[in-house]
């Protein structure tokens, strides 16, 4: 069944609830339906469209440890574009592992500003040393991403239904979708 995009009052996304939850959310009085699916759910005296985005009646504050980005292998990878940052080739997530730039013997903390993508192939070159010390160059200096975490929430554009889009990406540019052109 459907999964239904949660916004804030402010119309920012907080996150994605079964159907269910949608509705028990609904039935209370918390939300108002922002858009629907086509399906229906049916009860016994009532038939309602089955909500695809809903925004929060009452303002949820959230901490900022909610708004901050996950620190994660998959984030990591999604950060540098599942590109090695070491021989600047793209590889598919279980060609890649993650590299301490200064290594955790040398001093190196795990943190997003000492971690990068590497494949297999380059981090067993590096191995406990250096990118200096190897005779490797980082393609770009590791930073904390800056993107916003509800944008990890979603399986990918493709997948995204179409009803969430004006929701989730008003702040950047979609990429054309072959079947347009």
């Amino acid at each position: 069944m459907e999964m239904t995009l949660l916004l804030n009052s402010t119309y920012e996304p907080l996150r994605v609830v079964h159907w269910q939850k949608a509705i028990a959310l609904l039935w209370q009085g918390k939300v108002e339906v922002l858009e629907v699916y086509d399906r229906e759910i049916h009860g016994i005296s009532l038939s309602i469209k089955l909500p695809a985005v809903m925004r929060l009646l009452k303002l949820v504050k959230l901490k900022d440890s909610h708004r901050a980005v996950k620190f994660s292998r998959i984030n990591i990878f999604t950060r540098d574009g599942y590109t090695c940052q070491y021989c600047n080739h793209k590889f598919r997530t279980e060609e890649l592992t993650f590299d301490h730039v200064v290594p955790i013997a040398k001093g190196g903390k795990k943190t997003w500003e000492n971690i990068v993508t590497a494949c297999w192939r380059c981090n067993n070159k590096k191995s406990g040393r250096t990118p200096e010390e190897a005779g490797m160059k980082l393609k770009k200096r590791p930073v904390k991403p800056r993107w916003s975490p509800v944008i990890t929430i979603t399986i990918g554009i493709r997948n995204t239904p179409e009803s969430w889009r004006d929701y989730l990406y008003w702040n950047m540019e979609l990429e054309a979708d072959p079947a347009d052109t």
